[in-house]
Formats: C-alpha cells, sequence, structure tokens
C-alpha cells in the first residue's frame, strides 16, 4: 500500500499528496495503455503533464482511492461504442454518418479517411477507432461482428 494520499477539493479537482507531504492541486489520471490494459499502467500528472505517481495497477492503491481515480477516467475516456452503422451521406470525405452506439443514435462527421485506426484487442486485428471532426473517439471492438449493412458501408472507407 502507497503513502500517497487523494482527495477532491471544493472545486472537484484532485488533490495529490506525497508521501514527503507535498501537496499537488489539479492532478490528471492518464491510462498508458486505455484500451488494451485499462487497469494497468496508470499515471497521475500535474497540471503540467509531469508525472507525480505510477501506477503498475488500480489495485494497488486504496478502495478510496481508486474510486476517484476511476471517476476521473470515466470523465475523460469517455468513448461510445459503435454496435451499428445506419447511413452514410456519402462515401468520399468529408462525410457524415448516423450510427448506434451504446450510448444511443447519434451522428459523426469523419473527416479523412485517416480518421479510422485499426486497433487489436485479444489479439484480433479487427477492432477500430474512429475520430470525428470534434475530436471526439468512437470504437468498434470487432468490425466482424458488426451487421452486413455496417461492415459494407466500413469497407468503403478502410
Amino acid at each position: 500500500m502507497s503513502d500517497y494520499q487523494l482527495t477532491r477539493n471544493t472545486f472537484g479537482q484532485l488533490v495529490l499528496t506525497t508521501p514527503t507531504g507535498v501537496v499537488y492541486e489539479d492532478v490528471v489520471p492518464v491510462r498508458a495503455f486505455a484500451l488494451s490494459a485499462p487497469d494497468e499502467g496508470i499515471a497521475l500528472v500535474d497540471r503540467h503533464g509531469r508525472e507525480l505517481w505510477w501506477l503498475t495497477r488500480l489495485t494497488e492503491c486504496a478502495p478510496s482511492v481508486r474510486l476517484l481515480i476511476e471517476e476521473s477516467l470515466a470523465e475523460r475516456d469517455f468513448m461510445p461504442e459503435i454496435l451499428a452503422i445506419r447511413k452514410v451521406s456519402t462515401y468520399a470525405t468529408p462525410s457524415r454518418w448516423q450510427v448506434e452506439t451504446d450510448r444511443g443514435l447519434t451522428t459523426l462527421t469523419l473527416k479523412s479517411e485517416d480518421d479510422i485506426r485499426r486497433l487489436k484487442f485479444d489479439g484480433q486485428s479487427n477492432g477500430l477507432l474512429i475520430a470525428d471532426s470534434h475530436g471526439l473517439q468512437f470504437l468498434i471492438r470487432d468490425r466482424t461482428k458488426l451487421d452486413r449493412a455496417s461492415q459494407h458501408f466500413l469497407s468503403r472507407f478502410l
């Protein structure tokens, strides 16, 4: 167990106190491997991006600290998962896509085919990360499990 302490201040910011008593306000947890190992390799960084505390695993810290980190990460790592692609405006970019996500229906704008990145999950290269024109990231865990129409739309952009 670590001697680091983590709390929230009155503004809702995370405050880290080191074992030597140094206090850092407005710290942010950052995942090293957000998709492939979300509970491993987490750094708490200051507002300038300097690492203050490295956690090999979230289980290393006390349950109260773990809860604060998980809450903060959930706010930071909002990433809807695409379940189906219902419609695309054009097969050229920019293209507006109507998609069904795990958070409901939405529309995203794909600026370029370069905004679609291939990902590996469990040794399979079927995952995709799609960035829309506003910088929001959408995840497709396994494109082979999408319905036929969704796979057809994707094939035109890959």
